[in-house]
C-alpha cells in the first residue's frame, strides 16, 4: 500500500511540472500536442527574438522593454479617458464643454504629474509614441483639440526642453518597428 502511494506521489510530482511548464513558456506559446507512434509530441509557436552582437544595442533594447512595461498601461488609460471624454462632450453645450475639459485637465494633471516626474526620457518618448499608436492622434493634436493651440504650443516648448517632440508620429515601418514588436509581446503576455 505504501509502495503504491509512493509511486503515485512520484508520478504526480513528475507529471505536474510538464503541464505547468506548458502554461508558463516564455518566448513561445503552447499550441497543443499530438500522438506519434505512441509518443506525445508538444507543439509550440516560438516568437522571433531580437539579437544583436553589440552589448549597447541590447541595453537599448532592454531599456525600451522596461519603458513599454511602465508606460503602456498609461497609454491605454489615455485612450479610454479620451474616448469617454469625446462621448460626454457630445452631450454638452459649448460653455459646459469648456468647464468639463478644464475639470478633466486638472484631474489628469493632479493624478499623473507625480508619475510623469519620475519618468526617464526614454519612457517619455515611448509614452508619446504609444499615445499616438493607441489614439491615432499625436499628443500635440490631442492637446490642441481639447485645450487650444496656445496651450499645445506651450507644452510642445516644454517637451522640447526635455528632448521630446509632441508631434512625433508612430510609424511601424521605421524606427518604431522594434517598439511595435515589444508592444505585441507585452500585449501577448510574453514580457
Amino acid at each position: 500500500m505504501k509502495r503504491t502511494l509512493l509511486t503515485i506521489l512520484l508520478l504526480l510530482m513528475f507529471c505536474a511540472p510538464v503541464s505547468a511548464q506548458r502554461q508558463r513558456l516564455r518566448g513561445g506559446k503552447f499550441q497543443g500536442s499530438s500522438l506519434y507512434k505512441g509518443d506525445t509530441i508538444d507543439h509550440f509557436s516560438i516568437v522571433p527574438v531580437y539579437i544583436s552582437n553589440k552589448p549597447i544595442n541590447m541595453r537599448r533594447y532592454q531599456r525600451l522593454v522596461d519603458a513599454v512595461k511602465k508606460v503602456y498601461p498609461l497609454a491605454q488609460i489615455a485612450r479610454a479617458k479620451m474616448a469617454g471624454m469625446e462621448k460626454h462632450l457630445l452631450t454638452l453645450s459649448k460653455k459646459e464643454q469648456r468647464a468639463y475639459i478644464k475639470k478633466c485637465y486638472k484631474e489628469i494633471l493632479d493624478e499623473y504629474t507625480p508619475v510623469a516626474k519620475r519618468m526617464t526620457r526614454t519612457q517619455g518618448r515611448v509614452l508619446i509614441k504609444l499615445i499616438d499608436r493607441q489614439t491615432e492622434y499625436t499628443a500635440f493634436e490631442i492637446i490642441k483639440e481639447f485645450r487650444g493651440g496656445f496651450v499645445a504650443t506651450f507644452w510642445q516648448g516644454i517637451g522640447k526642453l526635455f528632448g521630446h517632440d509632441l508631434k512625433t508620429e508612430y510609424g511601424i515601418e521605421n524606427e518604431d518597428q522594434i517598439l511595435e514588436q515589444i508592444v505585441v509581446y507585452y500585449e501577448a503576455g510574453l514580457l
